[in-house]
C-alpha cells in the first residue's frame, strides 16, 4: 500500500495508473514520429509544445479512466466490464478533447497525429488491461498472508482481502484459534508450546501475519510473534490493516486503549485555523460566482410550486450545537419538517418537478455556502443529521459521539464512499468513514474528498 493524502492506496492500482499514462504519452509520440518525421517530430516536441500537448492528452485519458471506474476494485477484475469501459473512456475522451481544441485551438496535436495515436492508445490499453488482469490474479506475485484470530474483523479482513486481488495479498489461511494446541496461550508460555505455535504458523510458510483476535488477554502469542517477525515475516495489527484496506475504521471490533492511543483523532488548532480562513474565502467566492444560478433557481422553484424558496432545518454540528442548515426547496411546501421527517426515497412523491432535477445534480445545496460562509460548517467534514435522526444514532451505535469531535461538512468521506443513508445500520458504517477523516484529517485529506465529490456529483452517485 502507498499512503498519499494520509489516505493509503494499493500500489499496484497506482502503478498501473503511471503505467497507463506512460502508454498513452508514449502511443502520441510514436504517432508524432510515424507522422512528421524524426526531424519535424523533433521540432514539434522542442519549439511548438509538443510535449505538454502530449501530457494533456494523457491527463485526461487518466482523468477519464478514473471517472469510469476503471481503478476501482469492483471493475479492475472484472474482464467485461474493463472492456466496456475502456471503449467509453475512448469515445468520452474524444469528445472531451475536440470541445477544448475547439474553445483553444493551440492545445491541438493535428489531426493525422490524433488518429494514429488514438488507434495505438486503443490496442495498448486494451491489450495492457488484458495482461495486467492476468498478472494481477497471479497469487505467485502476491505476499502469502495469515490471519489470525477469530473476531468480526477477522471475518470481514477475509472476505476483504480475497475480493481484492489488486492488494498483491493471497491468503493462504485463517486461524481462529491456537489455544487447542496447548491449552492457555500468554507471553510467558513454555518453550514446548512456543515452538508447537510456531510450527502451526510456519506450516502455512506466510510472508505476513494479520492479527485480528477479539479477545488477546493471555491469548497473544507475542513471544512466538516476536520471533517470527525476527525472521521477515510482517506482522501487522487487524484494525491497522482494515483501515488501510477499506478507508475507514472497524467499528465492530473497535477498542477504547486503540481510539485513545492511536495515532491520530486530534485535531491540531492550525489546520483548524487554516480550514475557517479558506472556508470563509472560498464560499464568499463561491456565492458570488453562483449567485446568477442561484437566483435563477429562485424564480424557477416560485414558479414551479407553492412555498419558501429556501428551506429551512435544524441540524446537529460541532459538540452537538444545533444550527439551521440552508437548502433550495426541492420537495412540496411543508412535506419535510424538524418534526417530521423521514429519509427521503428513490422515487418519493414529496418531491417537486425541480426538486428531482436539484437533488440529483446537488444544486439544492448551493444555499449550504452561507452556511460554509457563516461557520456552522466547513466544506469538508461528517454529514450532519437532523436532531432526532442524530440523537438515535448516539444511542444505537457506538462511538458515534465522536463526529462532534470537528465541523460538519457539506461533503465528507461517507458521502464519496458510501452514498446515502437511510437505515442504523448505514449510518454504522458512515460513522466508519467519518471516524477514517476524523483520525487521519489534513489538508490533503480534505483536497482528496472533494476531489472524489466533483466525481460523485458529475456522475449522480448516491442522490435521491
Amino acid at each position: 500500500m502507498i499512503r498519499f493524502f494520509n489516505t493509503s492506496f494499493p500500489s499496484r492500482t497506482v502503478f498501473l495508473g503511471i503505467s497507463e499514462a506512460c502508454l498513452v504519452t508514449f502511443a502520441f509520440l510514436v504517432a508524432m514520429l510515424a507522422r512528421l518525421g524524426a526531424n519535424d517530430a523533433y521540432i514539434m516536441l522542442n519549439y511548438e509544445q509538443g510535449f505538454p500537448k502530449i501530457v494533456f492528452v494523457s491527463a485526461a485519458f487518466v482523468l477519464c479512466m478514473y471517472y469510469f471506474d476503471l481503478y476501482d476494485s469492483s471493475v479492475l477484475s472484472n474482464r467485461r466490464e474493463v472492456l466496456t469501459r475502456v471503449i467509453q473512456v475512448l469515445g468520452t475522451v474524444c469528445i472531451l478533447l475536440a470541445v477544448l481544441y475547439y474553445i483553444y485551438p493551440p492545445l491541438q496535436l493535428g489531426r493525422g497525429i490524433f488518429l494514429i495515436g488514438f488507434v495505438l492508445v486503443a490496442v495498448l490499453l486494451l491489450s495492457w488491461r488484458r495482461l495486467f488482469l492476468k498478472l494481477n490474479a497471479l497469487p505467485r506475485f502476491a505476499d502469502r498472508t495469515l490471519i489470525l484470530g477469530e473476531s468480526e474483523l477477522a471475518e470481514s479482513l477475509l472476505l476483504e482481502l480475497r475480493s481484492r486481488s489488486e492488494l498483491g495479498i493471497h491468503v493462504v489461511g485463517h486461524i481462529r484459534n491456537l489455544e487447542g494446541q496447548s491449552g492457555n496461550l500468554n507471553p510467558s508460555a513454555s518453550e514446548e508450546q512456543r515452538n508447537e505455535i510456531l510450527n502451526s504458523i510456519e506450516s502455512y510458510q506466510p510472508d505476513r501475519i494479520i492479527v485480528a483476535m477479539g479477545d488477546r488477554r493471555g491469548k497473544l502469542p507475542v513471544d512466538a510473534l516476536l520471533n517470527l517477525k525476527g525472521r521477515g515475516i510482517h506482522i501487522q495489527d487487524g484494525p491497522d490493516v482494515y483501515e488501510a484496506v477499506t478507508g475507514k475504521i472497524p467499528i465492530q471490533s473497535l477498542r477504547l486503549s486503540w481510539l485513545l492511543f492511536s495515532p491520530g483523532f486530534r485535531v491540531a488548532r492550525p489546520l483548524m485555523i487554516y480550514k475557517r480562513i479558506s472556508s470563509i474565502l472560498f464560499s464568499a467566492v463561491a456565492i458570488i460566482l453562483t449567485m446568477p444560478l442561484m437566483i435563477l433557481i429562485g424564480l424557477v422553484i416560485r414558479a414551479d410550486s407553492a412555498g419558501s424558496v429556501i428551506f429551512r432545518q435544524k441540524r446537529v454540528g460541532k459538540d452537538g450545537k444545533v444550527f439551521t442548515l440552508y437548502k433550495f426547496r426541492s420537495m412540496v411546501n411543508g412535506a419535510d419538517q424538524d418534526d417530521n421527517h423521514r429519509p427521503a426515497e428513490r422515487r418519493d412523491s414529496r418531491f417537486t418537478r425541480l426538486g428531482r432535477v436539484l437533488r440529483r445534480t446537488r444544486l439544492d445545496e448551493l444555499p449550504q455556502l452561507f452556511n460554509i460562509l457563516r461557520g456552522d460548517m466547513h466544506f469538508v467534514g461528517p454529514r450532519p443529521f437532523v436532531p432526532d435522526q442524530e440523537y438515535e444514532c448516539l444511542q444505537k451505535i457506538p462511538y458515534y459521539r465522536q463526529r462532534w469531535i470537528v465541523k460538519p461538512g457539506a461533503t465528507g468521506s461517507a458521502q464519496v464512499n458510501r452514498g446515502y443513508c437511510a437505515t442504523i445500520e448505514d449510518n454504522a458504517e458512515k460513522l466508519a468513514y467519518d471516524l477514517f477523516y476524523i483520525k487521519n484529517i489534513s489538508v490533503g485529506l480534505d483536497l482528496l474528498i472533494l476531489f472524489k465529490s466533483f466525481k460523485t456529483v458529475l456522475l449522480g452517485r448516491g442522490a435521491r
